[in-house]
């Protein structure tokens, strides 16, 4: 069964950070076999605190960060604090091993007293998380107060959840290579200039001007090595066509 863990950074109680996380989780368990755990941020800012200052984490902040490694997938979810995730938000993802998300998929989640913040997900989560290397699902959610109870956050709930099920178990991920795998290679297209009917051979003379034989079918004007058409004048059959020298061209011209 697939791990999965959800930080929630809300202060209050109860926390509309907190029924955020708790409805996303709920919505991935509906979409995959999980198991599911929550890490309060709020229960760990001492300790993340002392961390800063002596190096080490406490017992309560070293069992969440252990979650938070060995997950497989995360909902992160943060209050809007100055247009921007919050600062004990900020500060439990610093005293993370620089390493501990990469390749993990992520999916971003945020509150806010106002619609005016919903970019908060794209330009202040997406690239914190981009930089700690993790995969963040293309659909993140914001949640401003006049949206609980509201059309729209039920069905971005569940599309960002299905995508990160998605992410967690890799199936329609490794299915799109495959198919991509499978897909032939186009055919080289032929040189520009090329053409399909017959050419003169090198060895016919310079300026030898091709007509057809005579009336004749290409079966019957002979086999293309280059046989006489019989009518005296030098002139030659090849693949089909009927090879008139220069100099009759040219005399056929004065006359």
């Amino acid at each position: 069964m697939k791990k999965l863990v959800v930080v929630s950074a809300g202060l209050s109680v109860p926390s509309s950070t907190r029924l955020l996380a708790d409805r996303l989780a709920a919505a991935v368990e509906r979409g995959a076999p999980v198991s599911v755990r929550v890490v309060e941020l709020r229960d760990l800012a001492v300790e993340i605190a002392h961390n800063f200052t002596n190096g080490f984490p406490g017992r309560a902040l070293a069992a969440a960060l252990d979650a938070v490694t060995e997950a497989d997938g995360l909902i992160v979810v943060t209050p809007v604090f100055s247009a921007s995730y919050s600062g004990l938000f900020k500060s439990f993802f610093d005293v993370l091993d620089k390493d501990a998300l990469v390749g993990k998929p992520v999916l971003i989640a945020a509150t806010g007293g106002s619609a005016r913040h919903s970019l908060v997900l794209d330009h202040a989560l997406r690239p914190l998380f981009s930089y700690l290397r993790a995969v963040v699902a293309p659909t993140g959610v914001y949640a401003a107060s006049e949206d609980w109870g509201a059309q729209g956050l039920p069905e971005r709930i569940e599309r960002a959840a299905g995508e990160l099920a998605g992410l967690m178990g890799a199936g329609s991920l490794r299915q799109g290579l495959d198919a991509e795998a499978t897909v032939p290679a186009p055919s080289a297209p032929e040189p520009r200039g090329h053409l399909a009917e017959p050419v003169a051979s090198a060895a016919e003379p310079a300026g030898a001007l091709r007509e057809p034989a005579g009336g004749k079918s290409a079966a019957g004007a002979g086999d293309g090595d280059g046989t006489s058409d019989g009518d005296g004048r030098g002139a030659t059959v090849s693949h089909g066509f009927r090879v008139v020298p220069f100099e009759e061209q040219l005399a056929a011209l004065r006359g």
